[in-house]
């Protein structure tokens, strides 16, 4: 379901503003296919009505309003001295509310192959009692979607970004981070970027694959470094850049590539964009220097590990849908609203990532998370497990060899932590995608909802 509010002004009292074309627009925008568009007014006299739209009849309309609840009939809605909190510009509309009953204040359309179902000389209309007013009806759409997708040519552009970008750099430092790409990766935050970087009145779909592209090989540096802090030997079912390279080339890796990718951020060219990926930036070094340090007190606590993965995960996806937005000069709630999307879907995605760690299908070996003592949320809620969590507080606080791992595994497993972890970043998620829910979005709010729902609902 997708939910919002429609906009308008009115100019008279008594006056039919034909919405037709208004409520069609946001079918269109929606990408609703076939389904309903809810509306209920939010205003005590303005109410809402099908009928045809032919002047005269529009005007007995009126004149029958006009008769049933005339406007000096005299109304005790009308005597303020007898009414309490009244504000110094109230006006004298009791004939306006007593119109309204005579109306709706709901309307459910129907929507057929993306377009309303109405009869030939049928239109929609809201009907102002008491104007001129600003008015506002709630919205609510349901039904099934068509997913505007960025489209094979946009994800095309990401690729031939990338692959021009790692073409030209020197052979030691390019080599092992094409290793990398070519491994595979879901591509997500370049995804982000380019769906936001459509959703302002400039896309610029050449723009949106430079950046986009930057923010992918900003990601791969952080995970060239990961790889190396942890010690980790596998990332995709590769070798990591550390292992098959040695430390000092995969530090080397990755400081080249934070610094390429912040240049070619930079030559975009919006001061905008810089600035917020140079706070994402610096928010992902500083959350790395807290994951480490709080490995001595392995496992952790919920408030530790959400500080870490505000920064080491989530503020470069909130900082992928906010730039992307300022790229196309979208206003600034929508790109708050993005920011906000994309934050809690960065902790969503990461909650999901620890579950992966559980799973043999992750690309890694299975229980690297418990072997690297990186804080996870399964094992937290382990340990504070009543059952199972006095022996994995035991095991975690000991050497960890193979048979110590496998334990815990075994233990996490078992208890329901894992389910705890998935309920969490489904809620998250459910949280992301009511930021959506205010802002215009141009039809591509099926496709952000997609990719937030896919995020956490995966094995890999």
């Amino acid at each position: 379901m997708i939910a919002g509010r429609l906009r308008f002004e009115t100019s008279h009292a008594t006056e039919f503003v034909d919405i037709t074309k208004l409520v069609s627009q946001e079918v269109r925008r929606s990408g609703l296919r076939t389904g309903r568009i809810h509306l209920q007014s939010m205003h005590t006299t303005l109410g809402l009505a099908i009928n045809e739209n032919e002047p005269l009849l529009l005007r007995d309309f009126q004149k029958l309003l006009e008769r049933l609840a005339p406007g000096d009939a005299g109304y005790e809605h009308d005597d303020f001295a007898r009414r309490f909190e009244i504000s110094i510009d109230e006006p004298v509309n009791g004939h306006a509310h007593c119109r309204q009953l005579l109306l709706t204040g709901f309307a459910t359309l129907l929507v057929e192959e993306g377009e309303l179902v109405l009869g030939r000389w049928q239109s929609v209309f809201a009907v102002e009692l008491d104007g001129p007013r600003h008015r506002e009806l709630a919205m609510q759409l349901d039904g099934d979607f068509e997913e505007k997708k960025a489209g094979d040519a946009d994800s095309d552009l990401i690729e031939l970004e990338l692959a021009r970008q790692l073409m030209v750099d020197p052979d030691p430092v390019g080599a092992p981070m094409r290793r990398l790409m070519e491994a595979g990766g879901k591509r997500l935050r370049p995804k982000l970027v380019q769906l936001a970087s459509q959703i302002g009145p400039h896309h610029d779909a050449l723009r949106a694959a430079s950046l986009a592209a930057a923010v992918e090989l900003l990601h791969n540096a952080t995970l060239v470094h990961d790889d190396y802090v942890d010690e980790s030997t596998h990332r995709r079912g590769r070798p990591t850049v550390a292992a098959a390279e040695g430390a000092e080339r995969a530090i080397a890796v990755g400081d080249y590539y934070f610094a390429k990718a912040t240049r070619l951020i930079a030559e975009i060219g919006n001061t905008g964009v810089t600035s917020t990926m140079a706070d994402a930036l610096e928010a992902i070094c500083a959350a790395q220097i807290d994951d480490v340090a709080l490995r001595g007190a392995f496992p952790g606590d919920h408030d530790s590990y959400l500080r870490v993965v505000r920064g080491k995960t989530a503020a470069l996806f909130a900082a992928s849908c906010a730039s992307g937005a300022l790229l196309s000069d979208a206003p600034p709630e929508v790109v708050e609203a993005l920011r906000r999307f994309g934050e809690l879907l960065g902790v969503a995605f990461q909650m999901a990532d620890d579950m992966v760690d559980f799973s043999p299908s992750s690309g890694k070996p299975v229980g690297l998370d418990i072997r690297q003592k990186v804080l996870s949320l399964p094992l937290i809620y382990a340990a504070e497990d009543r059952s199972v969590g006095p022996e994995v507080r035991r095991l975690l606080a000991g050497s960890l060899g193979d048979e110590e791992v496998g334990r815990v595994t075994e233990l996490v497993t078992s208890s329901d932590a894992l389910r705890r972890v998935g309920d969490e970043a489904r809620g998250l998620v459910d949280a992301a995608v009511r930021e959506l829910e205010s802002i215009e979005l141009d039809g591509l709010r099926p496709t952000l909802v997609g990719i937030a729902r896919s995020a956490v609902d995966r094995t890999a």
